[in-house]
């Protein structure tokens, strides 16, 4: 696709405020979470815990102020006001490089990408929807909720299980690292709106 009919300097000349750019398309266009794929300087998503995407609205800020390019547009997606028009970015790269985030914090979503969605007392595959937190050590006897004392587990399984704490999972529960839940989350499917996104993901 060619270049979007505006660009920065335009704006400037204009006088047009990104203040009213994004309210004008407020006005005339619905939200959407997941646009745009933001990569790092290096070519690589800027994160896949969860994968970094940018609405359109933080896209278009992005090209305004100057500070990512734009590898890929959306061929069917033009916003419009009486004074400007612009495709939409599918893909944006910074153009600085962004150190990226390696601290792993505590989440339900975690523990069940370390368990690989898998119920670690019957050991069955789960969807996410049927994964339940199970707490080792129950919560009634002064179990904590952490990597440590938390399992994914089936609904049945986590039901049986109740307070008794003398029921152990196949595996000792642990604190992953950074790696190995983003070459775990790698080895499953993405759910992504636009296809061209798979080539940066390295999957």
């Amino acid at each position: 696709m060619s270049n979007p009919v505006w660009n920065l300097s335009t704006l400037y000349l204009r006088k047009i405020s990104f203040e009213y750019i994004i309210t004008t398309c407020l006005i005339n266009y619905r939200i959407k979470m997941s646009d745009t794929l933001l990569l790092n300087a290096d070519g690589a998503p800027v994160s896949f815990l969860p994968l970094s995407t940018l609405n359109w609205q933080d896209a278009i800020k992005y090209m305004v102020l100057d500070k990512a390019s734009v590898l890929a547009w959306h061929e069917d997606w033009i916003v419009r006001s009486a004074r400007w028009e612009t495709p939409v970015p599918s893909i944006l790269m910074l153009h600085e490089y962004m150190k990226p985030k390696t601290t792993i914090r505590f989440s339900k979503g975690n523990v069940f990408l370390r368990d690989n969605y898998t119920c670690a007392y019957c050991e069955k595959s789960l969807s996410k929807k049927d994964c339940t937190l199970d707490h080792v050590v129950p919560s009634s006897h002064g179990g904590k909720t952490t990597f440590e004392n938390t399992v994914c587990a089936c609904g049945t399984c986590n039901a049986n299980k109740g307070n008794n704490k003398k029921i152990r999972p196949k595996f000792k529960p642990y604190k992953p690292d950074f790696y190995e839940l983003v070459n775990k989350r790698k080895r499953m499917p993405f759910n992504i709106r636009h296809n061209e996104w798979l080539d940066y993901l390295g999957v």
